[in-house]
């Protein structure tokens, strides 16, 4: 479903403020790998407004390529955040109900520390220096910027792919703090085709000449490699549809060239966000957050440990074109859930999208979310 199709107003104009921590020794965050990693900066933006009682909180996870700009626009430049159509007046997460929050997560390249970040003991980019991270790790330092907000509980946690992720470790990690949570589009754990796929966008990178073992900030970066694990990206998150839909077997010329030249309309468009997303990405923050999603492990009891309850409501969403995240692993979370008696929803989405479906599919998403969390909201 298109964005022009979706009832509500824009935010308007946001800006992306920062919270820093472990300046100080005792404040020094302590990683899954047994690393430490401080002072850490988180880059984050919120829409709407905290009620009195700070109990209107949602916070929302973002992808592996995204940032904390969800929803507005910030001064002078025309382009929307990467969930606008989602977020704001009418919308999904509804600003005149909710207070939502998205962050940058660390490993990032959008304000948070990360890889490209100055290393306060060298003055120089960290690189391959940065601790390894993992998804627990984010929602720890995302948890330092909610105590920061002082909210106490978050009414919910959401977000698509490696948001989903996010989502389902906030409650693995802090069951206490999360009212509900809207897994769509994911897994809790990585199977091993979509660690491969990853594992290929990673080599990519490390074997573009100009990656110098990730120290490459002062010279010519990894372009080429960054660019073809972005092409490699853009393939998962289609469907054979999709692809049959918006480009089947079209040329960009006349004929054939007959050379390795971009004979056809589906190479073109690799290309394009190949070449597009170098600008604004690094390279090294895609190696460290994939690297965490291949990490990523909250199945069974590891979720929900045996003989424990909680308080938590869980709206599951997926699509049944998706084929990199399909629609069998949301279907083990439910039936997880269910058989641990957890208030739990699941809708399976018919598209054509793929695994883009929750970026594109807006209308039911909307009608699902937004009754889901009337109903959190009226029993809490």
């Amino acid at each position: 479903m298109r964005m022009d199709t979706i009832s509500g107003e824009s935010i308007g104009i946001v800006e992306t403020q920062c919270f820093t921590f472990g300046r100080n020794p005792w404040e020094i965050m302590e990683l899954e790998s047994g690393q430490r990693l401080g002072p850490v900066t988180l880059a984050y933006e919120t829409y709407g407004q905290l009620n009195s009682n700070k109990s209107n909180a949602i916070l929302i996870e973002h992808t592996l390529t995204s940032d904390a700009h969800a929803a507005g626009v910030h001064k002078g430049d025309k382009h929307s955040g990467w969930w606008d159509a989602m977020i704001g007046p009418g919308k999904a997460f509804d600003t005149r109900i909710y207070f939502v929050i998205c962050s940058n997560v660390i490993g990032g390249c959008k304000g948070s520390t990360g890889p490209s970040s100055i290393n306060p003991k060298t003055e120089k980019p960290y690189g391959l220096d940065f601790p390894m991270i993992t998804v627990a790790d984010w929602v720890k330092a995302q948890k330092r910027l909610i105590d920061h907000l002082g909210i106490k509980r978050l009414l919910s946690v959401a977000g698509g792919s490696m948001g989903g992720m996010q989502a389902l470790q906030w409650v693995a990690s802090y069951p206490e703090m999360v009212m509900s949570t809207i897994p769509i589009a994911s897994a809790w754990k990585q199977s091993p085709q979509q660690i491969a796929f990853t594992e290929v966008g990673r080599q990519a990178i490390m074997k573009d000449p100009n990656w110098n073992n990730g120290n490459y900030y002062d010279g010519p970066r990894p372009e080429k490699g960054l660019s073809v694990a972005r092409m490699i990206g853009h393939i998962t998150y289609m469907s054979e549809t999709s692809m049959e839909e918006k480009f089947a077997r079209k040329l960009k010329g006349q004929d054939y060239s007959f050379s390795f030249d971009t004979d056809f309309e589906v190479e073109g468009y690799l290309n394009y966000n190949g070449d597009a997303f170098v600008k604004r990405f690094d390279a090294n923050s895609y190696l460290y957050i994939s690297r965490a999603l291949n990490y990523f492990d909250v199945s069974g009891e590891k979720l929900i440990p045996q003989g424990q309850t909680i308080d938590t409501r869980f709206l599951v969403i997926s699509f049944l074109s998706d084929w990199l995240y399909p629609s069998w692993q949301s279907r083990e979370i439910t039936q997880f859930l269910m058989s641990r008696q957890q208030d739990t929803t699941y809708c399976e989405i018919k598209s054509t999208y793929g695994h883009d479906a929750f970026l594109l599919e807006f209308e039911e998403e909307t009608r699902l979310i937004k009754h889901f969390l009337v109903k959190v909201t009226n029993d809490n």
